[in-house]
């Protein structure tokens, strides 16, 4: 069984959780006076936690958890759970980027930023947790080795079409890349700001 849909849910988390540490700690700095805020950067972030993570990442988790669901009733209330979490996510990334919004009109409401930040990213960390711990666990239990090769097809058939490399769909890899290479020390390259 090969289970490369395991392995791309598994790099995804890493990448958002990535991102999600990256914002709060240049949030830390910049409250405490010790980072210059690079606007762009929190824009970006941002940016890539809607595109990538709210409309490419959790799409692919339901067809996963279809299979799941057609072979075993266990873990129920979990999925229902991240049914619910994942027909939020407009208003939740919403609610983050108006904070940010409002931030980039007016710098002194850093702190609410800050705050919806730390509302959005502690939801997350949560949501990936039940992911991890409740449903992976029985996606690597029940998915049988068909299941598994239709959903590896079918995930690589996404990541495919939506790679950016026709110039249809955005370059999430490159802009991970660039995040990454623009965020300060440690958590990053440091070579900001961010250009976009």
């Amino acid at each position: 069984m090969q289970m490369q849909a395991l392995h791309i849910i598994g790099e995804e988390h890493q990448s958002l959780a990535a991102i999600l540490h990256a914002i709060r700690y240049m949030l830390k700095e910049v409250a405490a006076g010790k980072l210059q805020a690079d606007l762009k950067l929190f824009q970006a972030m941002v940016h890539y936690l809607d595109a990538y993570a709210e409309k490419r990442h959790h799409p692919k988790e339901d067809l996963l958890f279809e299979y799941l669901v057609r072979r075993t009733g266990e873990g129920a209330d979990a999925l229902a759970a991240l049914a619910v979490q994942h027909r939020a996510a407009p208003e939740r990334i919403g609610a983050l980027q108006q904070a940010l919004e409002d931030y980039l009109a007016d710098t002194g409401r850093f702190p609410d930023f800050a705050r919806a930040f730390d509302t959005y990213a502690d939801f997350y960390r949560s949501h990936m947790l039940l992911e991890e711990e409740a449903v992976l666990p029985l996606v690597r239990k029940y998915l049988t080795p068909a299941d598994w090769t239709a959903v590896d097809a079918e995930f690589r058939a996404e990541m495919a079409a939506n790679s950016g490399a026709d110039g249809k769909a955005e370059d999430f890899s490159g802009l991970f890349s660039r995040l990454v290479n623009a965020a300060p020390a440690p958590i990053g390259f440091g070579s900001g700001p961010f250009t976009g």
